[in-house]
């Protein structure tokens, strides 16, 4: 691989970091350089597989896909990755140690949400799922960010479990017009809840309790994440911390607007994004 392809491969995934909006932009870019680099090409990563179970197609056609990205990622551990974003990851993987087990977990998640409905069936699942397209995309930032230890272990659990609950409390409107229905079959029942069409499930009065529920267990998985980083290197885990912080702000403020009003949108705005990013020095 020339220098000219190793530089293309890293203005690629910055160019799909600049172009998702992410929070995640602002946590990063104080980052040194190769750790800064070594996220983008893992955002990049997770992106790519992202879309394919995003975007239209049968479902053999991303299984298809997806197949290819787990081949892709063997040919990044192989020494020859054919890919961008692989291309971009191939150094990382070495430096810091990243587990080709992680990505390939991250993939299995993906297949999940690629099918045209999906359901939950109960909480230990959710937990796996959460595990699959979070909790796996933090063990492999923990070992970037230098702390690969039991105490970034607990983080990247916890932290990766609060984040997509909270993503889910979210987008239940969005997912739900894709027929994606993440809050688990057996605390729906629990509820009262048995019509299993998304959209009922929406305007059943017992959703602000089932809703309720589950923000407590995400706001349990932040406290858990609060306990777990004072055993770390807190200047290390910053980013961490910015994302934890903006996490725990949407969920506040979804609980805050409650679940009757679903059409509602939470988020923060840039300039909130970025008074958290420096009261956390990292711009």
């Amino acid at each position: 691989m020339t220098p000219m392809s190793d530089r293309q491969a890293r203005e690629h995934v910055v160019s799909v970091v600049r172009r998702s909006k992410t929070s995640f932009f602002w946590a990063m870019r104080a980052l040194p350089e190769a750790k800064r680099h070594a996220m983008y090409a893992v955002y990049a990563f997770c992106r790519e597989v992202d879309d394919i179970a995003d975007e239209r197609g049968t479902f053999a056609d991303k299984l298809a896909r997806l197949d290819e990205w787990r081949r892709e990622i063997g040919r990044a551990y192989e020494g020859g990755p054919r890919h961008p974003v692989t291309r971009a990851l191939a150094g990382p993987i070495a430096d810091f140690g990243l587990c080709k087990k992680d990505f390939l977990t991250v993939i299995d998640g993906m297949e999940m949400d690629a099918g045209d409905s999906l359901r939950i069936a109960d909480m230990d699942a959710l937990a796996l799922y959460c595990d699959q397209v979070a909790s796996a995309v933090g063990r492999l930032s923990i070992r970037i960010f230098g702390e690969p230890g039991e105490p970034g272990q607990r983080v990247a659990h916890s932290l990766g479990q609060a984040m997509q609950l909270t993503n889910i409390l979210r987008d239940l409107q969005e997912d739900a017009g894709r027929d994606r229905l993440y809050l688990p079959d057996e605390l729906l029942r629990a509820h009262g809840i048995t019509d299993g069409e998304a959209a009922q499930v929406l305007v059943h009065p017992s959703l602000q309790a089932v809703c309720g529920e589950l923000a407590d267990v995400a706001q349990r998985r932040f406290d858990e994440t609060e306990r777990a980083l004072d055993a770390c290197d807190r200047r290390r885990m910053r980013p961490a911390i910015v994302i934890m912080e903006v996490y725990k702000q949407v969920l506040k403020r979804l609980v805050a607007r409650g679940w009757r009003r679903l059409g509602v949108r939470v988020k923060l705005s840039k300039a909130e994004k970025l008074w958290i990013a420096f009261r956390h020095g990292m711009i």
